[in-house]
């Protein structure tokens, strides 16, 4: 990588595409076009004067998600350069996590992660997403309506991730109300952050006084020697990055199968896995759609774009599927079909079988409740919520048979 002088082909000339703007929302794949017309790494504004730099091209994506010399994820000299009330501090401002760390402080955080994940056994969170699905089904079943984003993706996330955190489900509704408004990154984004703030001090506050079985106690007691504080951010990261996105994945790939009658048929009937359909989605419709932000350590020339130290350069996700659908060989078939939903490097998805299983199961169990569900709205003029990290729905409206828990032959 080199880092000479700026040459001609400078984005910041360019007129920033807007990622805040509703438009977005409402169909992101011109905005992506605008930015792929730059060449790999376009000129962006995440918020109102909030500029970034956005990588389009798996390529170039790559070499940014494993140059650890070149590119930190430390966002703190950006920040100095941010107002104080911006919309997207919520979910870029420094915290002492994995996700925000570098070098040995990485390998600490994440280890501590990874061992605290990797206990739990996957026949129990299996077992808490039936429950929560069951919970669910239970309070909108006999009304033989929901909206499966409002009342199922975004509430099961919130129940399945309470349990894991040792709190009760009375505690689920304040999760999903903090996390969706700090995800938006709009005007409601600051009250977002400090609700959730505060749900996370309370629960850690707790933990330390008293252990329980659950992941902020095995945290607290990991041998990495984390501090309650240290515990705390991580916790943080950790409901962050598990709830929403999730979610999102779930409600994703629901409105992709109930808009294929055919493809909905052979998922209830068994012929196909419900796997394919959240792969499809993390493809196709990955629920993160733009971040994977990194900071340049100081001034370079990436990809044919001068890229200034202080800037965030962020990797589109959503753009890397959508160009990705239309590079095909003779055959029909995609380039690469793979997919960097997951990210890659150092900092890839550390819980990626355990997020999948989630997702899987949900929409498993739901479709074994509920077989004959079909959306109320066609999937074209469904609408997604505002926001320029997320490809996230406002709703999903079904209708369905009506059914009560205890009929005979529901699932147990």
């Amino acid at each position: 990588m080199t880092t000479h002088s700026p040459d001609r082909q400078t984005f910041a000339r360019s007129a920033p595409v807007r990622l805040w703007e509703d438009g977005f929302a409402l169909d992101p794949y011109p905005y992506y076009d605008a930015l792929r017309a730059q060449g790999p790494v376009g000129w962006a504004e995440l918020a109102p004067g909030v500029p970034a730099y956005v990588v389009t091209d798996r390529r170039a994506a790559l070499d940014l998600l494993h140059d650890t010399e070149t590119f930190s994820h430390d966002p703190r000299p950006w920040e100095a350069t941010v107002a104080d009330d911006s919309p997207v501090l919520g979910m870029m401002r420094w915290r002492p996590n994995t996700l925000f760390a570098d070098g040995a402080a990485h390998v600490r955080y994440r280890s501590s992660l990874i061992d605290t994940f990797d206990r739990i056994e996957p026949h129990d969170l299996r077992a808490r997403v039936h429950r929560a699905v069951r919970v669910l089904v239970g309070r909108f079943g006999p009304k033989g309506r929901a909206d499966l984003v409002g009342e199922f993706a975004r509430p099961l996330m919130a129940l399945v991730f309470n349990s894991l955190f040792g709190l009760p489900d009375s505690q689920s509704d304040r999760l999903d109300v903090a996390l969706g408004k700090m995800m938006e990154g709009g005007a409601e984004s600051a009250e977002g952050e400090a609700e959730f703030g505060g749900y996370i001090l309370e629960l850690i506050a707790a933990k330390s006084e008293e252990r329980g079985d659950d992941l902020p106690s095995r945290l607290l007691d990991h041998p990495a020697g984390l501090t309650a504080e240290e515990v705390t951010w991580q916790v943080f990261l950790t409901l962050g990055a598990g709830h929403e996105p999730t979610a999102n994945l779930v409600s994703n790939a629901l409105s992709r199968i109930l808009g294929n009658a055919q493809y909905y048929s052979t998922l209830t009937s068994g012929a196909r896995p419900v796997t394919d359909a959240v792969v499809e989605v993390l493809h196709h419709e990955t629920p993160l759609a733009n971040y994977g932000i990194h900071y340049a350590r100081g001034p370079v020339s990436f990809h044919g774009t001068w890229i200034r130290a202080a800037v965030p350069v962020v990797v589109s996700y959503g753009a890397l599927a959508h160009f990705a659908e239309r590079e095909v060989t003779g055959d029909r078939h995609p380039r690469d079909a793979s997919h960097l939903s997951w990210s890659a490097g150092p900092h890839a998805c550390p819980v990626r079988q355990h997020t999948l299983l989630i997702a899987t199961e949900a929409i498993e169990r739901l479709t074994q409740w509920l077989p004959d569900m079909e959306p109320v709205v066609p999937r074209e003029r469904l609408t997604w919520r505002p926001g320029p990290f997320h490809r996230s729905l406002t709703s999903l409206p079904v209708r369905f048979s009506p059914r009560s828990p205890d009929q005979p032959g529901v699932p147990s």
